[in-house]
């Protein structure tokens, strides 16, 4: 299929050269190109210019042209942090926060990661597999292109498999990118509640490896934080996972500085999510390393949490990936948009810094930035086009309005308005 769109009033994010990661002060540059065009061949962005420049593509045949007066075409989004394949909702438990519970005092009673835990594992996977399906077409609809999922509400062999390989079938049927995420260490089941040494065992000796036998995981996350796994625990099940193949992501500081950052650091992790509580200590440690800090804007501002210093690590020079979290108990919204108006809302990012964030940088986190997170030669033909709007910064300058009109993934278009 071919696919030509015309007088784009803004190509937002095109890369000449591109780039693997923003940080620090590039992250304020967001490179656009006004009054443009964008040729799209099979699932690929073949070329891209002025329309001061045009000169037509006249040996296309069977071409589908998009008229974009006064519209602006972006990237898709890349969600780097995702639980969306999960049964059931948590809202009792939103409730229970209102009347004053934290999110500690439910997981104790046996509420949070435990309560969806319980609803999973009675829960077959064609249920879990249609669920998810519509989760993703959501999320499709509001702009991202490609999505990190994590399992992690299984918390035994079989049912962490059961998750695994749901995402796996997501894979195959979804239009969207998917990488999947092995977090068996997501929290301590309520039998091994007196023996958390017998369920780090099992993790690293027969759920990783079979988890490897089957590839069913991109990468291996632990949440590293008290009452969950602790430093040490966190870089013993990560360097397991590396031994079979799986990529190091970290769960760090999202309810207290625990040494979680340091832990990623420690194993090249890709990336080190949360970040609520991280400290000097940790935006130093993370200078000049491979692993991206990523910040969750939807969990924090749905617990109440005080903002990641978002500010603060980009001025140190660090870059930053912008994910959402979708989850039942903690933000059960994927909706990047609304991450993005958070980010220059509450944390004080520009609308630059916040694109830069959730497309390119996101990208990066997820093993995707030479295919995914910009407008490029040879990359994946993932964008949307908005409505009639005035300018980019109007995505996050008009949150909770929807704003885009037609969506493009693999050079497909999947929704227009």
């Amino acid at each position: 299929m071919k696919i030509l769109i015309k007088n784009i009033k803004q190509l937002v994010q095109v890369e000449h050269q591109p780039q693997l990661r923003l940080d620090g002060p590039a992250m304020k540059k967001l490179f656009c190109l006004d009054s443009a065009w964008l040729a799209i061949e099979d699932d690929i962005i073949v070329a891209f210019g002025s329309m001061t420049d045009w000169t037509g593509i006249s040996d296309w045949s069977n071409l589908t042209i998009i008229d974009a007066t006064d519209k602006i075409v972006f990237p898709s989004y890349c969600d780097s942090h995702t639980h969306l394949v999960y049964a059931g909702s948590r809202e009792g438990e939103f409730v229970d926060r209102i009347n004053g519970l934290t999110y500690e005092d439910i997981f104790a009673r046996g509420g949070g990661i435990l309560n969806s835990s319980s609803k999973l594992q009675d829960t077959s996977e064609e249920i879990l597999l249609q669920s998810a399906l519509t989760r993703l077409d959501e999320i499709m609809s509001q702009g991202t292109g490609a999505v990190e999922i994590k399992s992690g509400y299984g918390l035994s062999t079989d049912s962490e498999l059961k998750m695994l390989r749901v995402i796996k079938k997501l894979k195959s049927i979804s239009p969207l990118t998917i990488k999947s995420t092995f977090l068996g260490a997501h929290a301590l089941p309520a039998i091994y509640k007196n023996n958390k040494r017998d369920y780090i065992d099992l993790l690293i000796n027969e759920m990783i490896p079979k988890i490897a036998d089957e590839q069913l995981a991109d990468f291996c996350d632990v949440f590293c934080e008290q009452n969950y796994f602790t430093k040490a625990e966190t870089i013993e099940i990560l360097i397991a996972a590396q031994y079979y193949g799986m990529t190091p992501k970290v769960h760090a500081e999202q309810l207290s500085n625990f040494g979680g950052t340091l832990a990623g650091i420690e194993v090249g992790a890709i990336s080190v999510d949360h970040l609520e509580f991280v400290g000097d200590q940790e935006i130093t440690a993370l200078q000049n390393t491979k692993t991206m800090p990523t910040i969750l804007p939807g969990a924090a501002f749905f617990l109440g949490l005080p903002h990641p210093p978002a500010r603060r690590m980009i001025d140190a020079g660090l870059g930053l990936a912008i994910a959402s979290d979708f989850n039942p108990g903690s933000c059960p919204t994927g909706n990047m948009n609304l991450m993005l108006s958070i980010s220059c809302i509450q944390y004080k990012l520009t609308p630059e810094e916040a694109i830069n964030g959730a497309t390119i940088n996101s990208a990066y986190a997820m093993n995707l930035s030479t295919t995914h997170g910009s407008i490029a030669v040879g990359k994946k033909a993932n964008v949307f086009i908005t409505k009639e709007i005035p300018s980019y910064s109007f995505i996050p300058y008009s949150f909770g309005s929807n704003l885009i009109e037609t969506v493009i993934i693999n050079g497909k278009v999947t929704k227009q308005n």
